[in-house]
C-alpha cells in the first residue's frame, strides 16, 4: 500500500518540481525551516494566510490552493506500517530504540513525554568519506506528567 497524497500536496509539489524550486529555497522565502514547510506542503500543519499567500505565488499556484493550506491539517500516516523505505526506517528506529529512549527520557526528566508540539526538527547532511550521513536534529519541550 502507497501513501496517498491530498490532491493539494500533489499539486504543490508537481508546481515546486516544475519552478525546480527546493524546499531550502522556499525557507528563505517563507522565513521558516525548510521541515516545517514540507509538512505543512503534506498537509501536517498549517500555514499562516500570509505563508501561503507567498508560497502560491512563488509556485504560481491560485487561490484554492492558499485556501487548503490554511484549513487544518490531518495528522499521521494512518494506521499501517508505512511502506516506503525511508519512513519505514523511522518507524524501525522507534521499534528498535522507542522503549530505550523512552527509559533513559524517564530517567533524566522524570515521568512524561517529549512534546510534538512544542518541537523543532532539523535535517543536516554530513559528509563523510565513508558514505555521506544523516543528521536528524529533533527538539521538543519536556511535559511532565501532572498529578492531582
Amino acid at each position: 500500500m502507497t501513501l496517498e497524497l491530498p490532491t493539494v500536496t500533489a499539486t504543490i509539489l508537481a508546481a515546486k518540481q516544475a519552478k525546480n524550486v527546493s524546499f531550502a529555497d522556499l525557507e528563505t522565502l517563507l522565513g521558516r525551516d525548510e521541515v516545517w514547510i514540507a509538512a505543512m506542503i503534506y498537509r501536517q500543519a498549517s500555514a499562516s494566510p500570509e505563508e501561503a499567500q507567498k508560497l502560491t505565488e512563488a509556485l504560481g499556484l491560485g487561490p484554492e490552493v492558499a485556501a487548503e493550506l490554511v484549513s487544518y491539517p490531518v495528522k499521521g500516516l494512518g494506521p499501517v506500517v508505512p511502506t516506503d523505505p525511508l519512513i519505514y526506517r523511522f518507524y524501525e528506529i522507534m521499534q528498535v530504540y522507542g522503549m530505550p529512549m523512552k527509559e533513559v527520557i524517564h530517567e533524566k526528566f522524570g515521568d512524561g513525554i517529549m512534546s510534538a508540539i512544542d518541537f523543532t526538527l532539523d535535517i543536516e547532511k554530513v559528509e563523510d568519506p565513508k558514505g555521506d550521513r544523516v543528521n536528524v536534529t529533533m527538539n521538543g519541550k519536556f511535559l511532565p506528567y501532572k498529578k492531582w
